[in-house]
């Protein structure tokens, strides 16, 4: 349930601040009414990801055993993969992303085009659904279909409390820690998908690193076990492969992401001016309706 939840509380945010930054847009100028061309688009994006996510889910759900593995790891490899995307083209990008999204929701306001805005909303948030559709779907393979569906519940509904705050003018959410305590979290989501890859197409093998299977509370058995491994890919037995990639992908994952944190931090100052709820983090102000 825990993985669930990261995902998509950062999923979730991230498609939050989007809806946030073109509402307050709209509704701060001459066309407020086309506000609702907005929740339209948004509504579609998160109709489509369901969709998405249900119609994979079901494929995925009939296949046996060697089909089986290899699809999920082949899921896992590219959950891993657009994770790693999602957290540096957000660093990268994040600066230019108001301009942006102003930028299109101004000229189809210009336009006085209801489904041009609605798409702004659609292109956007689709992204963030279509990839949260099928990081849920990669943690299934540890967790019940319950526990994935309650952690992701959970965490949009946190998500869009903090979205609400942020677009409300809120200054107490620290966005610049909130993505920097969840991009971390996530590499290591990451490592251990990376790993669970691993160990779905090598199946089982005798040869591991270390085995503390004999520690009941470290191992699936239990509730601790289970978090573990959802978050932070804990395995009581891992084989070396597995713990090489582990490795392998956590270590200059973190230092890559760490050290550039780092080293952006000068630049990463707030505005002067304006009722605008800053965030260093995102590299640009979320305008207050």
């Amino acid at each position: 349930m825990g993985e669930s939840f990261l995902i998509t509380l950062r999923e979730g945010f991230e498609a939050a601040l989007i809806v946030a930054i073109v509402l307050a847009f709209v509704k701060r100028g001459p066309a407020a009414h086309m506000a609702r061309a907005v929740w339209a688009g948004t509504a579609a994006a998160l109709a489509l990801a369901a969709v998405v996510g249900v119609v994979i889910h079901l494929t995925i759900d009939d296949l046996q055993g060697e089909a089986r593995a290899r699809t999920f790891a082949i899921i896992c490899i590219a959950a891993a993969a657009l994770l790693t995307w999602m957290i540096f083209w957000m660093r990268a990008h994040a600066r230019g992303l108001k301009a942006e999204l102003e930028g299109r929701a101004g000229q189809a306001v210009k336009e006085s085009s209801a489904l041009a805005l609605a798409l702004v909303a659609f292109t956007a948030v689709a992204r963030e659904g279509l990839e949260t559709a099928l990081f849920l779907i990669s943690t299934t393979t540890a967790s019940s279909g319950g526990q994935v569906l309650l952690g992701g519940v959970l965490g949009l509904a946190v998500a869009v409390a903090l979205g609400v705050a942020v677009y409300r003018g809120s200054r107490v959410i620290n966005m610049g820690k909130f993505f920097a305590v969840t991009g971390a979290l996530i590499i290591l989501f990451a490592a251990g998908l990376v790993a669970k890859a691993v160990l779905f197409l090598q199946g089982q093998t005798e040869v591991v690193v270390y085995n503390v299977k004999g520690v009941t509370w470290l191992t699936s058995d239990t509730q601790v076990g289970r978090f573990l491994a959802g978050i932070f890919g804990w395995d009581p037995a891992p084989s070396v492969l597995q713990f090489l990639a582990y490795v392998g992908y956590l270590v200059p994952a973190l230092v890559f992401f760490f050290w550039h944190r780092r080293t952006a931090a000068p630049a990463l100052t707030k505005p002067a001016a304006a009722p605008t709820s800053a965030s260093p983090e995102l590299g640009h102000d979320v305008p207050v309706a």
